[in-house]
């Protein structure tokens, strides 16, 4: 096998790991679009480490981080609809991220990598990244499942119970825009969503426990990296978009399975 393409296996399996529990509290929580807008505060991040000549490892993550904790500060105030938010600075974001790019004519920027993914030029460098980011998020994942779970069943109740509830959902977001920040490189910053919320819906099918269903869409997140690739290397496709189209794939055939009570 090719180093590209074995590069490009084990950081697709690196990162559908964490996105298979990760994807599930986005699901069960509804927080697609809150992904949407952290992907897009990623690319936000590279326009700005090009423009400051940075280290553009340090800049997409450090941008969506600082996005996750500006959402939670504008939430908890009440200044608009959470919604409302997301949309405003998705877009903001997206938008600020392509005309800072356009300005910067001395800089080649493969913009078609960045939004959809470049899967097949992964790295070392790349793999000990995503490994390392994926190893502490499972980590974290672990240590804050019960709490997570509980805020997610009623949010109320866990208060009572003694969790922090704004603790918890603070951390969720940190770890979610953590996760965005590796998959960037694996699908873009148009199809990061996709990548979290397809596999977790397929893995609903076929689990009748939150433990399940997290495994469950670990595995079908790697079993969809490896289709893409496939069909990548087959018909000389966009591996990014191969990925998500084989998640979809695997999503539409699992509507077929009767789900058990």
């Amino acid at each position: 096998m090719a180093d590209f393409l074995l590069y490009a296996l084990l950081a697709g399996i690196g990162v559908g790991v964490v996105a298979g529990p990760l994807g599930c509290f986005v699901v069960w929580r509804r927080m697609a679009y809150f992904g949407d807008t952290l992907a897009h505060s990623a690319l936000l991040g590279v326009a700005l480490g090009v423009l400051l000549e940075v280290n553009l490892s340090i800049t997409v993550t450090a941008v969506p981080l600082l996005m996750a904790l500006g959402l939670v500060v504008l939430e908890q105030r009440g200044f608009l609809s959470l919604d409302t938010l997301l949309g405003i600075l998705s877009h903001s974001a997206l938008a600020a991220g392509l005309v800072i790019i356009s300005l910067l004519p001395d800089v080649r920027v493969d913009l078609m990598s960045l939004l959809f993914g470049d899967l097949l030029s992964v790295t070392t460098d790349d793999l000990w990244v995503i490994y390392g980011v994926a190893a502490l998020v499972l980590v974290l994942l672990a240590a804050l499942w019960k709490p997570l779970i509980n805020i997610t069943v009623d949010p109320e109740l866990a208060a009572v119970e003694g969790t922090n509830v704004a603790l918890v959902r603070t951390a969720l977001m940190l770890i979610t825009a953590l996760v965005i920040a590796i998959a960037m490189k694996i699908v873009g910053v148009l199809l990061i969503t996709a990548l979290l919320i397809i596999p977790a819906a397929t893995a609903r099918r076929v689990s009748h426990t939150p433990e399940q269903m997290a495994m469950a869409a670990s595995a079908i997140a790697m079993v969809t990296v490896v289709m893409g690739l496939a069909l990548s290397w087959t018909t000389d496709a966009p591996a990014g978009p191969s990925v998500v189209l084989c998640a979809a794939l695997l999503f539409t055939l699992s509507q077929g399975v009767r789900r058990r009570a």
